[in-house]
């Protein structure tokens, strides 16, 4: 019996992804559940298992090619006693119908949201064409949220973006191609959104980038999203920034003190991390501006405090979410923060992990930067960036001490927070850190 293996939906708001490793090759013996492909999307990178038992029989689609959801990407011939328990007429449809591949074995039901006890937002104008193509005939446009938040955004009208996915759908490559191609879509004069091409193709010759000894290597597809990515960051927010310094030498002492003793009591490893978490989430409470999105005149003041954490991989970066930190004490969140690293470093991640952020840190501290200026997670309105925890010598009651000290950096959007506004966020996280009293045990 051939059972189809189809691209899944990694998440509502995903309508494609890209292939970027096959695990297994053509006549490989393979067992339901076991890693059979890696892909990529606009949200995370995962490892897809296998629907069925069997021999791999056929690849449809090849490493880097990017394609819909629901596009058969290769063919199992499952084992034969499956074919042969069912009767021959079920199993001929069974054979016929596509098996649907189900998501990496450590995926949950997502939570259901409680609904808001807010009134719902004002609606923000939809882009021009967003609501059905240009002659009137009343065909919607198939796309996804964040297409129609790139347009309207770019003041890109949808109704003369081609679409090349299933059934017409616009991508994002679609809104990119058109933004950079200076497309006729455009119902206004904008200025394109540059993207790694586009800086080549408009600012510099190719003699200035090749020339001499060089190598070439392409980019991955997480490089080529991120790189999407912070350039439309750049695009769409004014950044601004404001650097603190904070001692946390009692900080510093406490983890040392309570660090082996953690580990043994909770299974989990007992890092810096928490305690920024902790302190920041405390002055997003204070300082509620700063844990915003915009859309378009709108401010949108978020009542979760979802605390993004930026992780390192070998392959590039990726942005796990903590969902409602604010609920959490200090061990919840130390917890969290170490699965969340874990998984996204085995490629374990679900998409609903990845999404939603409000606020958002990053640490290059952590390989020795003395402090960084970082480049914001949209649509958040602010990241803080962690430098490195070193022994300085500082005047403390005008003497000169030693204590470990750590720069911070806040990186915000000046249509959302201005600079007094960020200047006492930083003050309120300062004060945490340096006058440390929750307990972690």
């Amino acid at each position: 019996m051939a059972v189809d293996v189809i691209m899944p939906q990694m998440g509502e708001s995903i309508f494609e992804g890209t292939i970027t490793k096959w695990l297994k090759k053509p006549g490989d013996k393979i067992e339901r559940d076991e890693p059979l492909f890696e892909i990529s999307t606009d949200k995370v990178d995962a490892e897809i298992p296998a629907p069925a038992a069997g021999v791999l029989k056929e690849i449809k689609v090849t490493e880097g090619q990017t394609v819909p959801i629901q596009t058969v990407v290769a063919v199992i011939d499952a084992a034969g006693a499956a074919a042969a328990a069912a009767p021959p007429a079920v199993a001929k449809a069974e054979a016929a119908r596509p098996v649907a591949v189900p998501p990496p074995t450590s995926a949950k039901p997502e939570a259901t949201k409680p609904a808001s006890v807010l009134p719902p937002p004002p609606k923000a104008a939809p882009a021009p064409g967003e609501a059905q193509r240009a002659g009137g005939n009343g065909d919607k446009i198939r796309t996804s949220p964040l297409v129609r938040r790139i347009a309207r955004e770019n003041q890109i009208d949808l109704a003369h973006v081609p679409g090349t996915g299933a059934g017409g759908r616009i991508s994002k490559r679609d809104i990119l191609a058109a933004i950079e191609g200076g497309s006729a879509a455009a119902s206004a004069p904008a200025p394109p959104t540059p993207t790694p091409s586009a800086a080549r193709e408009v600012g510099l010759p190719r003699e200035r980038i090749y020339f001499g000894h060089y190598e070439v290597q392409p980019m991955s597809i997480m490089r080529q999203k991120i790189a999407e990515h912070m350039v439309l960051s750049k695009h769409t927010s004014p950044h601004v920034y404001s650097v603190e310094e904070a001692n946390v030498s009692a900080v510093v002492a406490l983890r040392a003190k309570n660090k082996e003793r953690f580990e043994r009591e909770s299974g989990t490893k007992l890092t810096f991390m928490p305690f920024f978490i902790r302190a920041t989430v405390e002055a997003l409470r204070a300082f509620p501006t700063v844990n915003a999105s915009v859309d378009g005149t709108n401010i949108v003041l978020h009542k979760e405090c979802n605390i993004g954490i930026a992780v390192a991989l070998d392959w590039g970066l990726i942005v796990p979410v903590i969902k409602n930190a604010e609920e959490k004490n200090f061990y919840g969140l130390a917890r969290s923060v170490n699965d969340l690293a874990e998984r996204a470093r085995s490629k374990k991640l679900k998409p609903e992990e990845v999404a939603d952020s409000t606020f958002s840190i990053t640490n290059p501290g952590v390989f020795g930067g003395l402090m960084g200026l970082p480049v914001i997670n949209q649509p958040n309105a602010a990241i803080l960036g962690l430098g490195t925890i070193e022994k300085r010598p500082v005047v403390v009651d005008d003497a000169i001490g030693i204590r470990s000290m750590v720069y911070l950096t806040l990186s915000y959007d000046h249509r959302v927070v201005d600079g007094a506004i960020a200047h006492q966020f930083m003050g309120h996280i300062k004060h945490i850190l340096e006058n440390w009293t929750e307990p972690i045990l």
